[in-house]
């Protein structure tokens, strides 16, 4: 069963819904929408990574993430908080956050990698080439499928070096981090390749440019759910761990509807 991770930007300049949930009673009412919308977990996170995002302070960040993930695990909603932080990620698990999406797969903080061994959090490793002000400037390839899945077995491996266990690790191909419309499609077409490591694989296509880019005028961001839920159902279709998205309800529809074509052809 494919995973439903819900975003929930808690930041004012997020590509997609910046600005909308600071309002701590507000994050919390749209988590609990979107869990009753049939999100699995939500994905809590205080700092943008869209290209070209300025960083914030540590301090700024913990401010706006960690009384939400109280509250949410307080009403037994999983949580998982997507940060490149070691002390925000320390102290959102210490709040009950269950898994750690770093978009550096533990690179940018140099501490990251003790924080998940010691908590025995699950721990999200994406493909990333540097920072959001710079990633654009990565995105050359010769073989764009080798090279990630490449780059991310590499990282594995040094994370298993340093006492991680395996079974906590997810691997993310990083859409749209150092990769162009063409690169993102590719490495859509080819999750098999990622999958052969042996771990769970999470992807994030949801509302960006590379969709859009196939549309007409590009289109408005909301305009571009139907096309990321098309995307989470053939990647469900084909086994993937887990899809996040800022439209649940459209992406839980898209899931339910790829369950029962598998149960069809089962019969």
């Amino acid at each position: 069963m494919t995973r439903i991770l819900g975003i929930l930007n808690v930041t004012p300049d997020s590509f997609s819904d910046g600005g909308l949930w600071l309002d701590r009673d507000a994050a919390v009412r749209h988590a609990v929408g979107m869990v009753s919308r049939g999100a699995d977990i939500v994905d809590v996170g205080g700092e943008s990574t869209r290209p070209g995002a300025a960083r914030v302070a540590i301090s700024e960040e913990q401010r706006r993430v960690l009384p939400v993930v109280r509250e949410l695990v307080a009403r037994g909603i999983t949580v998982s908080i997507d940060t490149m932080n070691a002390s925000t990620a320390a102290a959102a698990l210490e709040a009950g956050a269950e898994i750690v999406n770093d978009v550096s797969g533990g690179r940018s903080d140099p501490e990251m990698d003790d924080v998940v061994r010691e908590s025995g959090a699950r721990f999200v490793v994406m493909h990333w080439r540097g920072p959001s002000d710079s990633m654009n400037d990565q995105a050359r390839y010769t073989d764009v499928v080798g090279e990630v899945v490449g780059e991310i077995e590499y990282r594995v491996a040094e994370l298993i070096i340093k006492g991680v266990s395996p079974d906590r690790l997810i691997v993310d191909p990083g859409l749209g981090f150092a990769k162009n419309g063409e690169h993102n499609w590719t490495v859509l077409a080819h999750l098999d390749r990622l999958q052969k490591l042996g771990l769970p694989v999470l992807i994030g296509a949801s509302r960006k440019r590379f969709i859009g880019e196939l549309m007409p005028g590009g289109a408005q961001l909301g305009e571009r759910d139907f096309a990321s839920a098309v995307i989470a159902a053939l990647a469900a279709q084909n086994g993937i761990w887990g899809v996040r998205v800022h439209d649940v309800s459209g992406t839980r529809a898209a899931l339910d509807v790829t369950d029962a074509w598998a149960r069809g052809r089962a019969r």
